[in-house]
Parts: C-alpha cells; structure tokens; sequence
C-alpha cells in the first residue's frame, strides 16, 4: 500500500528479525544474565531505571511489527531503536565502558538498527 513518502518496509523479514532480536533482548533483560549487569553496571544506569529499558525495547518491537501493516508506523519504530542504540553508545562513551560489550553488543546493535531503517525505507 503506497500512501506517500513513507511506506512499509521494503524487506519486511529485516523488520521482523530486528523485532525479534529486540524482544529476545527485552526478555533477557527481565532476569539479566550477568553481562547485561555488567554492562548496565557499567555505564552507570541506576538500577531502580532498569525496567525503562525492557518497556522502551517492548513498545519498539510493537512498532516495528505494526510497521508491516500501517504505514509510517515502522519508520519511526526504527529510527526510535536507532536513537536507542544512539544514546547507549554515548552512555558507554562518558562511562569510558569500552569492552567487548561496547563494540559487539551495542554498536553492531545500532548498525544492524541503522542497516534496517535504511534497507527498508529507503
């Protein structure tokens, strides 16, 4: 359904593997393992805030899934995940937290995010 700039996605399996990388995350992080700790620990997010996160990858995965089917909805879901992944990067920069979990988790995260909303909509 073309209704505009802004449609559905392009690769809609892209979508749904993003989605579901997002919700596997969110469910992980309901009883964190512990390099979800320590990464959490690390950048210094209070854990009293923990909880924000599961409902900000939760409501993304929500948009991204009725992005398939209502126009504009899945854009702005995925440029959402990519400021997510925007604003954990810079948490990880001032923390100085620049390990393994950093460079594999969330920057190839905000890649992966940034390769979706570019692939799919562009």
């Amino acid at each position: 359904m073309t209704t505009g700039l802004i449609d559905t996605p392009h690769w809609p399996a892209l979508t749904v593997v993003l989605a579901a990388v997002l919700l596997g995350d969110a469910l992980l992080s309901v009883r964190p393992p512990a390099f979800i700790r320590d990464c959490l620990d690390g950048v210094r997010l209070p854990r009293d805030w923990w909880w924000t996160l599961i409902a900000i990858k939760l409501v993304a995965v929500a948009g991204l899934l009725a992005g398939l089917h209502y126009p504009g909805v899945g854009v702005a879901a995925n440029a959402g995940v990519v400021a997510y992944f925007v604003c954990a990067a810079v948490a990880h920069v001032r923390a100085r937290f620049l390990g393994a979990t950093f460079w594999v988790n969330c920057l190839g995260m905000l890649v992966f995010s940034v390769a979706v909303l570019v692939v799919s909509y562009v």
